[in-house]
């Protein structure tokens, strides 16, 4: 009798780690949501007892005066990681993958992954455009 409740037991753990090692694949492969952020990098660093993964913020400034929104992330491979290192103090577009219920922090204590950073070069708009310094524009007579 012992023996069919142990199997028993052994059946339901290994349901339970099969379910919870799913569940965590399914959080980590399937995004809820991608896009892109621009802004200045506050803080970056590389954290973790155990598991390290580079976590940042950056503020996202819509208006010269406006108060910024900060958004915090997290790089997972350390090539992204250099790159924004190296574009310290420049305005930067974040790529990123949003994944929720992740079940641990051991992958990163946000739920934003960067993928990609690129520098974002700021064009002039209004009067002093490019355009307007070549003589395209009209003078008033």
């Amino acid at each position: 009798m012992p023996s069919k409740a142990l199997r028993v037991i052994t059946l339901i753990l290994i349901a339970l780690v099969l379910l919870a090692a799913g569940w965590l694949w399914l959080t980590l492969h399937w995004d809820y949501s991608e896009g892109e952020r621009a802004g200045y990098v506050q803080k970056f660093s590389k954290k973790g007892w155990l598991c390290k993964s580079w976590e940042g913020e950056i503020a996202m400034v819509t208006m010269p005066g406006a108060i910024p929104e900060k958004f915090d992330f997290t790089v997972l491979d350390d090539s992204v990681a250099k790159k924004i290192n190296l574009l310290a103090g420049k305005r930067v577009v974040l790529t990123y993958r949003q994944h929720k219920f992740i079940p641990t922090s051991c992958f990163g204590e946000t739920e934003y992954f960067v993928e990609n950073v690129r520098e974002m070069v700021d064009t002039p708009a209004g009067p002093l455009a490019p355009s307007a310094a070549q003589g395209q524009l009209q003078q008033p007579r």
